[in-house]
Order: C-alpha cells, then sequence, then structure tokens
C-alpha cells in the first residue's frame, strides 16, 4: 500500500472517532418498518417522512430513531416539515 494511502487510512480512522465533527446537512433513508417501508429525509435541518403518523403530527417514530442515532450529528430538535 502506498503511503499516501495509508495516511488518509489513518485519518479516516481518526475521523471515525470524533463523530463531533461530522454534521449531516442532507439525508435520505429508506426505513424497514414493520408493516410498511418508509422514506425519512433530513434537508436543511427539518425531518421529514413518508408515514400517515408524520403527515399529522411532524414527527414519528422513524424519524426519532433517526435523531437518536445521529445524536450529535444532527441539529438538535430538528424542526419539522410535512412531506
Amino acid at each position: 500500500m502506498q503511503s499516501s494511502l495509508i495516511s488518509k487510512v489513518q485519518k479516516a480512522q481518526k475521523y471515525a472517532q470524533e463523530p463531533h465533527r461530522i454534521h449531516f446537512e442532507a439525508l435520505t433513508v429508506r426505513f424497514d418498518g414493520d408493516n410498511n417501508d418508509h422514506v425519512i429525509r433530513l434537508a436543511d435541518g427539518a425531518w421529514s417522512c413518508d408515514c400517515e403518523f408524520f403527515m399529522v403530527w411532524q414527527t414519528c417514530s422513524h424519524t426519532m430513531a433517526l435523531e437518536k442515532l445521529l445524536e450529535g450529528m444532527v441539529p438538535v430538535g430538528s424542526a419539522s416539515a410535512a412531506g
């Protein structure tokens, strides 16, 4: 392995240990739900989900799960957007 590639692998390992340096600006995720699959998006600090619950409440178990999973990498209390 070339030395330049080795240094990039080492740098990647360092970054992976510092998740506070990572901030998602946009994200699209397919969530395998118990009954149906859902598409969840984070764009401009706002979550959206195509499930019926989100359309009424502007939050749902899918967006809450992703907020928990990505804690520290997405804005706290990200605004919701119908979606």
